[in-house]
């Protein structure tokens, strides 16, 4: 006997499928979570994500950002991988004294990241960097070069010929801090700068949420910040001058590398992702209609490349 349709047992039957749908959903983000540890005195913040005994990848976030700016891979990646996202001291949820307390150096820095890295028994690693966090994992990976399986590099540079006109300005800064600080300011740490570093010049501005410069500003005017991070930018020459040393390292050990490259960041050419072709002529290299943070444009993209890349690293493993 067939029971005859009314509005009310249809109703009640869409509600029951709704309820069935819901139950059956697992938030992909329910492998995140969030720690604080000291290390040298200081609290340094990480998200973790994924199986504990899956293949790490090590995250290295850029500037003026956090591993937040990790947050929209992780839940794309925790499936399959183990993954560990720092903030660096004066960043993000991490311990900021001020330089007179601690030395902000991307040797220093590195120091710290390699000790939580020690912490968390991290002994086998992909390691993913963005813009500073080039400077951070090519220091650790020189340090340990037995930890790093591969090299995955989202506009981090390692080349002169990476960087764009606008780092003439920034030059001046380190040939003369004092005489130039005002000039760094507005066009490396002003709401504009910070806009601009992610809009760069793409055709698509309305696919970038606005939170993301207003959150890293109001990040970069909090109390001690300005001297922490012009701090900081000074001996980013550093970086400029071990580029040589970064270049032999890559062209020695030619380790497994993955560059994807936002084409329209304003800070780093496109030049500076083909470059590594010259290390390393293996290099599989991605040219990305997108910015300085790919993700802001280009999330499901930069998830697929990782994916692949890490999964053939895994086959060949076995």
């Amino acid at each position: 006997m067939s029971i005859p349709a009314t509005p009310a047992l249809s109703a009640a039957l869409a509600c029951a499928t709704v309820q069935a749908s819901a139950h059956d959903l697992r938030s992909s983000r329910r492998s995140i979570s969030y720690h604080t540890v000291d290390i040298r005195g200081l609290k340094v913040f990480y998200r973790e994500a994924g199986p504990a005994d899956a293949p790490t990848v090590l995250l290295l976030h850029g500037f003026p950002s956090s591993s937040r700016m990790w947050e929209p891979l992780l839940p794309l990646l925790a499936d399959r991988y183990h993954l560990i996202a720092p903030d660096y001291p004066g960043f993000g949820n991490s311990s900021a004294p001020s330089p007179s307390d601690f030395t902000y150096t991307f040797d220093n820095i590195a120091g710290v990241i390699g000790e939580l890295a020690n912490r968390l028994g991290l002994t086998s690693y992909v390691l993913l960097m963005q813009d500073y966090g080039g400077p951070v994992g090519f220091r650790m990976a020189l340090d340990h070069p037995e930890r790093v399986r591969a090299m995955i590099i989202q506009n981090a540079v390692a080349h002169e010929q990476g960087l764009s006109p606008l780092w003439e300005a920034r030059r001046r800064y380190w040939a003369d801090p004092a005489g130039e600080l005002e000039a760094l300011k507005a066009n490396f740490t002003s709401l504009e700068a910070t806009r601009q570093r992610h809009l760069g010049s793409s055709p698509h501005p309305e696919r970038y949420d606005p939170d993301a410069w207003r959150d890293e500003y109001a990040f970069l005017t909090r109390p001690g910040q300005p001297e922490i991070q012009t701090t900081l930018f000074l001996d980013y020459r550093t970086n400029v001058a071990s580029y040589p040393r970064w270049q032999d390292w890559l062209r020695k050990r030619q380790p497994q590398i993955l560059v994807m490259w936002g084409k329209y960041d304003p800070s780093f050419t496109v030049a500076g992702a083909s470059a590594y072709r010259d290390d390393v002529p293996t290099a599989e290299v991605h040219i990305l209609k997108a910015g300085h943070f790919a993700l802001d444009e280009a999330t499901d993209e930069v998830a697929a490349l990782v994916r692949d890349f890490l999964a053939r690293i895994e086959r060949q493993k076995d």
